[in-house]
């Protein structure tokens, strides 16, 4: 009980972390969804791990999600002649899209419109900004001339960054839209999509799943500085958001990241779409048993600014302590969130929303929770919206959401706070309420004599808007 956290953790699946045994630890230690990452791994061995995770939710009796990253329009270099090339400081380098074996005279580049849309002066960074080029002129067919800023040696098929090129690459390649038709076969929860640029982007994704009878929500990465840009349209478009902290390092300067973090954590939270900081979260528990201060300091502040979530990549994937780096965050999350400055964000409903009702019952369930000191607001939902919409003004109360649709529960896993139960009785809202209180002093969610807030729609059954409200003590 007491080892229940508000944030949430999501953990990158890895040949770390892949048997059912491992998975199993890492639920009991925390992990509240697994990322799949489309960049490695076979459809086969992803299958493994989400029927895995599937009959552990049967057996363990949890709602872990599953969430499907998928590896986007990554630019790359070819082959390295003997997987080495030494780039110097002032060199001059041709770039080129006819395949080629590379050497440090001339390198290959995967992107057939690159020598088309690199301007004159462009930097490109190559092996996450390892290597920095600078454009001296292109022939806008096939070649382009460099001169290297930062050389270094480069091995075959590194990742290419354009920071200040906007490139028309596809949002979604071939490989995306094969291993989407995967995931949303294996039903799972979330796909998350790379290199985000715009919120056309997001309307492309959701119109494919659409058209699947899916209702697998979209997660956009920020990555680009284009995406930065655009976040408030790219907010309102997805379900929710993550922060890559890496490829986005690479792409604007590392000392605006702290403050772009910030400024989407909140714009998120005042559109109530869950929010994730990723990248580099425990990096040194890859190797060593104990965090650094400062990725204690990290995990801190993003629990400060109010990420729902925080993402495990290497950690857990390939790392030596995939177990212990879970329960190194808890303690981290568990501590700060004693903290009061992390509850009750000042936000008001939007009148004009087309859901303001609904939003409205929500603010105020949690408005007279703080007022009466509640242990818990429990929602009765059918749709989950209303348990996306409590977390954003995040109560101090706990947040119970109670509904039948067990996808959604999972769905709902990394939203901040929320704690999940299936329920299929749904009667009268009178028997209702009394029901899952019960259920809720049965788990020990709360005790005899706290009050609680419940939220549903009435009548119980129907469903629609949350239009109901009442204040009640367990007894």
């Amino acid at each position: 009980m007491s080892r229940i956290t508000r944030t949430k953790i999501i953990a990158t699946v890895g040949p770390a972390s892949s048997s059912k045994a491992m998975l199993k630890k890492l639920m009991q230690a925390g992990v509240n969804t697994f990322r799949l990452n489309f960049s490695h791994g076979t459809h086969e061995q992803h299958k493994e791990v989400i029927d895995s995770i599937h009959e552990l939710n049967e057996d363990l009796k949890t709602h872990v999600g599953i969430l499907a990253d998928l590896q986007g329009p990554k630019i790359r270099i070819g082959e390295v002649l003997n997987d080495e090339a030494d780039l110097r400081n002032e060199s001059e380098l041709l770039l080129t899209t006819n395949k080629i074996i590379s050497d440090s005279k001339k390198i290959f580049v995967n992107y057939k419109k690159f020598a088309a849309e690199v301007k004159q002066n462009d930097s490109i960074l190559i092996d996450d900004g390892q290597i920095e080029l600078k454009v001296i002129s292109t022939n806008k067919k096939d070649t382009v001339k460099c001169v290297v800023v930062n050389g270094g040696i480069i091995s075959s098929r590194k990742g290419v960054n354009l920071p200040h090129t906007d490139i028309s690459l596809p949002s979604l390649t071939k490989k995306d839209l094969e291993d989407l038709d995967f995931a949303l076969k294996q039903n799972v929860n979330w796909i998350a999509l790379s290199f985000v640029r715009s919120a056309n982007d997001i309307h492309q994704l959701k119109k494919i799943i659409s058209r699947s009878q899916k209702n697998t929500k979209v997660i956009a990465k920020i990555e680009k500085p284009q995406a930065v840009k655009n976040i408030s349209e790219i907010i309102m478009a997805s379900d929710a958001v993550m922060i890559a902290r890496g490829d986005l390092g690479v792409e604007m300067p590392q000392q605006d990241i702290p403050i772009s973090q910030k400024t989407i954590i909140t714009k998120c939270i005042q559109h109530s779409k869950p929010v994730i900081i990723a990248t580099q979260i425990m990096q040194s528990m890859v190797e060593n048993p104990r965090p650094t201060r400062a990725e204690i300091n990290d995990v801190a502040n993003g629990i400060f600014d109010g990420a729902d979530a925080l993402m495990l990549s290497a950690e857990t994937a390939t790392g030596n302590f995939p177990v212990r780096v879970i329960e190194t965050i808890k303690d981290i999350a568990l501590t700060i969130e004693k903290q009061e400055s992390i509850y009750n964000k000042k936000q008001v409903p939007d009148i004009n929303s087309k859901t303001y009702l609904s939003d409205a019952i929500c603010y105020n369930a949690c408005k007279i929770a703080d007022d009466v000191n509640a242990a818990a607001i429990i929602s009765m939902t059918r749709s989950g919206y209303t348990g996306f919409m409590i977390s954003s003004y995040r109560p101090q109360s706990r947040i119970l959401v109670f509904m039948e649709d067990t996808q959604l529960l999972s769905t709902l896993s990394f939203v901040w706070g929320v704690e999940t139960f299936e329920y299929r009785k749904f009667v009268s809202t009178d028997e209702t309420i009394e029901d899952v209180k019960d259920i809720a002093l049965e788990f020990g969610r709360v005790k005899k004599g706290d009050i609680v807030i419940n939220t549903a729609a009435m009548p119980v059954h129907w469903k629609g808007t949350t239009n109901m409200l009442k204040i009640s003590v367990v007894d």
